[in-house]
Formats: structure tokens, C-alpha cells, sequence
């Protein structure tokens, strides 16, 4: 089932996250971040876009989000997404319908360009992305430094066909979920899990 994400959901996303960081250079972080500060980082990005989770008999196992991808306001309307699972969730297509309900999500707020920023050696984060329509726009080559080794970045973009594309502003995720009306769609989006 997906579900928007809550902070009560912290403990979880940080358990399917850490190995992430701890055990491979596919997160360019260091440390894993505290439940105080992973809680601020949420706040912070549900804020403008949301973050579901994949919950199976109570737990989670999976969880994407989006994010402003850029700070200055020409690119309000790109939205940078990201997608962790846990190892029993992979391969079973909860990726994709993840990703299926963060991008309807966002559409309906208005972004129209979604980012993916992987890692090279994460082969398998680039095969999917490419399955789901991104294409790799940009890689940077041995950028970030981890695990005693050079790591570069590949970016990857889709750019959903809206015809002509809105220049109404992206409704902020923390307007649109009290907009009249919408979290009846956010809840049929999310029904289609």
C-alpha cells in the first residue's frame, strides 16, 4: 500500500536509508543523519513536494519523495525525485508504483521536468530510471570521493508530455494537500498502489 509518508515514519525511512550510506556509494553522504535532523530535512521537503511510503503489514519497506531541484525561481517548475527501497522490496515492482504516484502527485502540482541524480556505480538505480522514461541528460565523472575511491554522478531527466507547458507556479505541497477537492485525488492516486 502507499501512503503519504508522516514523521512518525522517520525511524523506518532512516532504517531502509542508512545502509544506503553506510554500505555503498550510491548516497554521497557520509553519516547517517539523526532522527532530529532527518525530521528538519522532511519538514523542509514536504513542504514543497510529498514523500510516500510502500507499508506492508504494518511496515515499511520503501519510500520516494520530491524535491525542488534548483533554489533560483526560473526552475520552480523542475522537481528532483528520489526512491529507496528495502531489500525485500526490490524487484517487485513497488518502485515503479511508487514512482507512478510521486509523479502524478507532482503533475498535479505543476512541475513539469523530474530529476533523478544517481550515482555511476548504481547500475541497477540507472536501469530502472531509464525503464520508467528518464533519459541521462549530464554525467559528471568522479565528483564525489567515498570509500576511498572517485564516484561520479549521472543525471537523468523526464519531461512527461503536457503540450504546452503551464507558466502558473507549482503549488506548494503544504497548500495543495488543503486545496478543496485534492486530497480526495491524492487519495485515489495513492489507491492505485
Amino acid at each position: 500500500m502507499i501512503r503519504l509518508a508522516t514523521e512518525g515514519d522517520i525511524p523506518a525511512i532512516l532504517a531502509i536509508y542508512a545502509p544506503y550510506i553506510q554500505e555503498t556509494a550510491y548516497s554521497f553522504e557520509y553519516t547517517v543523519p539523526t532522527e532530529t535532523e532527518f525530521a528538519a530535512r522532511f519538514r523542509h521537503h514536504t513542504h514543497y513536494c510529498p514523500w510516500l511510503v510502500w507499508e506492508e503489514d504494518g511496515t515499511v519497506l520503501g519510500y520516494a519523495y520530491g524535491a525542488p531541484a534548483y533554489e533560483r525561481a526560473a526552475y520552480q517548475w523542475c522537481a528532483e525525485v528520489s526512491i529507496y527501497l528495502s531489500p525485500q522490496a526490490q524487484g517487485r515492482g513497488i518502485g515503479n508504483r511508487l514512482y507512478a504516484a510521486l509523479e502524478k502527485l507532482l503533475t498535479l502540482q505543476g512541475y513539469r521536468v523530474f530529476y533523478a541524480v544517481v550515482t555511476d556505480v548504481n547500475t541497477g538505480s540507472v536501469a530502472f530510471h531509464q525503464a520508467l522514461g528518464y533519459r541521462i541528460t549530464a554525467h559528471f565523472p568522479r565528483c564525489g570521493f567515498k570509500f576511498s575511491r572517485w564516484v561520479g554522478t549521472i543525471w537523468l531527466e523526464k519531461r512527461p508530455d503536457f503540450g504546452d507547458i503551464s507558466v502558473i507556479p507549482p503549488v506548494l505541497w503544504s497548500e495543495f494537500v488543503n486545496i478543496d477537492g485534492n486530497f480526495r485525488n491524492i487519495l485515489d492516486i495513492l489507491s492505485l498502489s
